[in-house]
Parts: structure tokens; sequence; C-alpha cells
């Protein structure tokens, strides 16, 4: 028997986050699926911006309501908890997927890719139609997706210099 401790070589109890790397044909693959859920994603979130003041007023008007407001001051705790947890729930699906909301009010998304061995992603709005565009991780500016990306479906093929 060893008296080498049986220890995880994650000690901490957190499970590690494999590293996702997508080519560009699965990217866009995926694009319906993302666009789905993005959307349930935003819709939580508008619920809960247009929620919010509501709440914020029924507070500290709570000592002078009358029932009926009373009752809607409970229904928007509820709400705004069901809103929470949808988009919750819509961005732990997205990050299942591999991919990043990047930003709730835009319905931007980062799909990552590696390009000439540097960590990228693809870049989606949502309203977009396709998936046009990407960005090294270090940059926020939106590049078009060359052409030649298309026919070998893989950006880590890219050699063409830094674009």
């Amino acid at each position: 028997m060893s008296n080498t401790p049986n220890r995880a070589s994650n000690s901490a109890g957190k499970p590690r986050k494999k590293e996702v790397s997508l080519d560009l044909t699965t990217a866009r693959q995926m694009l319906p699926l993302v666009r789905s859920i993005v959307t349930d994603a935003l819709n939580a979130r508008r619920a809960i911006n247009r929620l919010v003041p509501e709440q914020e007023r029924l507070d500290r008007q709570r000592r002078d309501l009358v029932w009926q407001e009373r009752q809607r001051r409970y229904q928007v705790v509820d709400e705004i908890a069901s809103a929470e947890k949808a988009w919750s729930t819509a961005v732990a699906e997205l990050n299942g997927l591999g991919v990043t909301l990047v930003d709730d009010d835009s319905g931007e998304v980062d799909f990552p890719t590696k390009v000439n061995g540097r960590t990228a992603a693809f870049s989606w709005l949502l309203g977009e139609d396709a998936l046009r565009h990407w960005h090294y991780s270090d940059e926020e500016s939106r590049r078009p997706i060359p052409a030649d990306w298309d026919k070998s479906g893989s950006a880590t093929r890219y050699r063409g210099g830094q674009p």
C-alpha cells in the first residue's frame, strides 16, 4: 500500500474547465441554438431592467401601499426572481456550449478559437444573420472573417500575417 495520500489533481474541488477552440464550421452550425439561447437571456435581462425600478418604487412606498399595491410588490419580487433564474440558466447553457455572452444588452457572443496560435474568438451579435466577424481575445474591435477561412473551415489555418 502506498503512503501517498489520495488527492484529486484539483485539490480545490473545482471542476476544471476544458479549453474550447471551435472551428468556423462548428461555430456556424451552433448559431441557431446560440441565437435562441441569447434571445432568452436578453428577454430575461429586459424583464429585470423593467421590473427593478418598479420594485424600488414599491419598496420606498411600502408603508403607504394599499392591498393591491402590496400584492403587486410581492408579485414583482417573484417575477424578478424568475427572470434572474431564466437569465442564469441561459448564460449557463451558453457556457456549457463553450461560448461566452460578452454583452447581455446587445447580445454579443464570442465563440472561442485560435488564430495563428493566439487565443481569439468568432464574434456574433443578436440580429446578425450569420457569423462574419472575429477578434483576438485582447482586442475589442471586430474584424471581418477572411474569405479563405470559409474554404478551410478553420481559423487556425490562417497564415496571412497579422490581419
